[in-house]
């Protein structure tokens, strides 16, 4: 174990389109990919994809927890969304809904857009914003500052956005049902979160429950932050 204080590589081997029963979506390997547990692996589960991280971390942080899918979990999220420095860090997967940590810089956006069939609710921890919503990307008829302790709630199907307007970032966490991304998922920016989208690579997992209609997401321009 790394003296406290200091900093230590981790690898975060990330599962997609992993069949069956979920296991742990995060496991610390070697950079080769060495520790893998073996089950992962199994000649009768041939068919994931895989994409091999490094991170670093102190020792004396809390790390985030691994996304444990639809089992019982307890977070202490008010530690965890104070530590998060990532846009977006999936840390709960249910089967109905899951549970989002967001980081946005300030002046910046989390980015304008629609979710067809599924209803979101947000709520700030630490710093200020602005929320808006309404019917199409160019009527966000709806407008309303946001601080700590507030919380925001997106009916399906409604264009939304919150842009960070002060100093410091803004850090919340988003509950989405249904579940809505991939699980385990951890994108650094904005950036690549809409790469992994683009790519396929931000699905729900196949445990969780789905419409079967499902309509993709709708992306806008984000209103300015002044």
């Amino acid at each position: 174990m790394p003296a406290a204080g200091s900093e230590q590589s981790l690898g975060i081997l990330r599962f997609r389109q992993y069949p069956g029963i979920p296991s742990d979506h995060s496991e610390r390997v070697g950079p080769d990919c060495s520790g893998v547990t073996s089950g992962y692996l199994a000649q009768d589960r041939p068919r994931f994809t895989c994409t091999f991280l490094t991170i670093s971390v102190k020792q004396t942080e809390t790390r985030i927890s691994a996304d444990r899918g639809p089992r019982s979990n307890a977070l202490d999220s008010e530690k965890a969304i104070g530590d998060n420095e990532n846009y977006r860090t999936v840390v709960w997967t249910g089967r109905h809904l899951h549970v989002t940590l967001i980081c946005i810089p300030a002046g910046e956006p989390i980015g304008l857009e629609a979710h067809p069939h599924t209803d979101q609710f947000l709520r700030v921890e630490t710093g200020h914003g602005r929320a808006v919503m309404g019917s199409a990307k160019d009527q966000l008829d709806f407008e309303h500052e946001v601080a700590d302790g507030w919380s925001i709630q997106v009916p399906a199907g409604t264009w939304h956005d919150v842009i960070n307007t002060g100093n410091e970032p803004l850090r919340l966490y988003t509950v989405y049902a249904p579940s809505h991304h991939a699980a385990g998922a951890v994108e650094a920016t904005s950036v690549d979160a809409a790469r992994d989208e683009s790519a396929g690579a931000d699905e729900p997992p196949p445990w969780t429950a789905q419409p079967t209609d499902a309509v993709p997401d709708k992306h806008g321009k984000s209103p300015d932050a002044g």
